[in-house]
């Protein structure tokens, strides 16, 4: 996702690939048994040739609502070979950056689960690569899951101008999985609205396999229908020399955050990884 004046994403349109980004090599989803080791080939400045390849064996899980998943962070310039004896899928997310950070690993009881809202506004944010918790020169990349029935990314939000220490200019990606009940497949809705900065106006159903492209606008609720709960992937990238994530709250529905004080999250939340005891 280039973040670059004019804007490098449009609502509709997928964005184009750079061959100078950083990645996250992450497992959301469906690795079974043992994966064989993915293998990481670092071939910039500072690694001497013929050392041989950096590897990270990444765990994963069995499914996006299973708790977060273990992740690889892979700078620019590197070459990566990712495999799995078993099979799997595999989420890259990346952003256009300057600097080369060292490859990485990320352990997933190291990523920070947060519960935000409250009663119908309640959804879980597994951080695992959030301004301030992993470091990355442009990219963020968090995850999102909502109980079926709950309205998330909401009070409508917008980043999409540069107001220091208010709001941080960044263009965004949501890719959706959401959650069938018995033979019958999810669904859920997406709304952004036209900012003062963009013109970005959406109503969309969204289904597993989707995604939503933000590159301006007040954006949410995403409304995950009643029994079927709601994962979505963010990834987000900007221009500023900070890398940091500043929201402003549309001005007509912000006040909902003030009746969350003193109430309960939603007793579904966390979701907890399969193996955990209920």
């Amino acid at each position: 996702m280039a973040a670059r004046a004019p804007s490098a994403v449009e609502p509709g349109r997928a964005p184009r690939a750079s061959e100078r980004a950083e990645r996250h090599a992450h497992v959301p989803a469906d690795v079974g048994g043992n994966p064989a080791p993915p293998a990481f080939e670092e071939r910039g400045p500072g690694r001497r040739p013929g050392s041989g390849p950096q590897v990270f064996r990444l765990r994963g899980r069995r499914g996006v609502f299973d708790g977060p998943t273990d992740f690889a962070y892979l700078p620019r310039d590197g070459h990566a070979e990712i495999a799995s004896r078993e099979g799997g899928r595999f989420a890259l997310v990346g952003a256009r950056c300057e600097q080369s950070l060292p490859a990485r690993y990320g352990p997933a009881a190291e990523v920070p689960v947060e519960l935000r809202g409250a009663g119908h506004c309640s959804r879980q944010v597994n951080n695992f690569a959030a301004a301030g918790v992993f470091d990355c020169d442009r990219l963020i990349a968090v995850e999102v899951l909502t109980p079926g029935g709950n309205w998330s990314s909401y009070p409508p939000h917008k980043h999409d101008e540069h107001h220091p220490g208010v709001e941080s200019r960044l263009e965004e990606i949501y890719y959706y999985e959401i959650a069938p009940h018995a033979d019958t497949p999810g669904l859920g809705y997406q709304r952004v609205s036209p900012s003062p900065a963009g013109k970005t106006d959406i109503l969309t159903e969204v289904r597993t396999g989707d995604a939503v492209l933000i590159p301006d606008g007040w954006h949410g609720p995403s409304i995950a229908a009643p029994g079927h709960d709601m994962y979505y992937l963010n990834v987000m990238a900007g221009p500023g020399a900070t890398r940091e994530w500043l929201i402003r709250d549309h001005p007509d529905h912000g006040w909902i955050r003030s009746t969350w004080t003193g109430r309960d999250t939603d007793p579904r939340l966390p979701f907890h990884r399969a193996e955990d005891p209920a």
